[in-house]
């Protein structure tokens, strides 16, 4: 499977990935997240391949992080 990849606009690319965390109370919660490497910073992080239906990606212009953002019904 191949990560979806974008490249922001300072020419550096990003690896969308997914990480099914635990918050208070029990409850679980998919978050996402870009990095620079496919794997995420620690290599063991679950790169996807699409943006979720959903969401968009959006880059922050002053440091061109990306972020995926929900849109709006």
């Amino acid at each position: 499977m191949a990560a979806y990849q974008q490249v922001n606009s300072k020419g550096v690319t990003y690896y969308l990935h997914k990480k099914d965390v635990v918050l208070r109370g029990d409850r679980p919660q998919t978050i996402y997240f870009f990095a620079k490497n496919i794997g995420g910073k620690s290599g063991k992080e679950t790169p996807i391949d699409k943006v979720p239906e959903g969401y968009t990606v959006q880059e922050n212009p002053r440091n061109g992080f990306l972020t995926l953002k929900k849109v709006a019904k």
